[in-house]
């Protein structure tokens, strides 16, 4: 590819690192199953996400953590257990970072 044929993309935005990082939380499929799940459900607990998705509750709990590191998932502590829900501010302003893309050539 010629020098002149290549977009030139000087600047990475703070938009694109944000944009990156929430795409990078939800790289995993069961990461996506868990986020969709809970944005259909409602709040739950790790229980109830366990018994939708056919993975141990160790690997849920890590998908989660990872979700919540991001800040797409939060939890509240009920007792012994954690209640989780999608974060609605984090993924309004996801959706709103996927829509900011140019539009793809036809």
């Amino acid at each position: 590819m010629s020098a002149t044929a290549r977009t030139d993309v000087s600047v990475v935005t703070q938009q694109d690192e944000e944009l990156a990082a929430l795409a990078r939380a939800l790289s995993h499929p069961a990461r996506v199953a868990i986020v969709r799940y809970l944005a259909e459900a409602g709040t739950c607990m790790c229980g109830q996400i366990v018994s939708v998705l056919p993975l141990a509750q160790a690997t849920v709990s890590q998908h989660l953590k990872v979700l919540k590191d991001a800040g797409l998932v939060q939890g509240e502590v009920d007792g012994p257990r954690v209640c989780y829900c999608v974060n609605p501010e984090t993924m309004k302003r996801f959706q709103a970072l996927v829509a900011s893309l140019p539009p793809c050539c036809a």
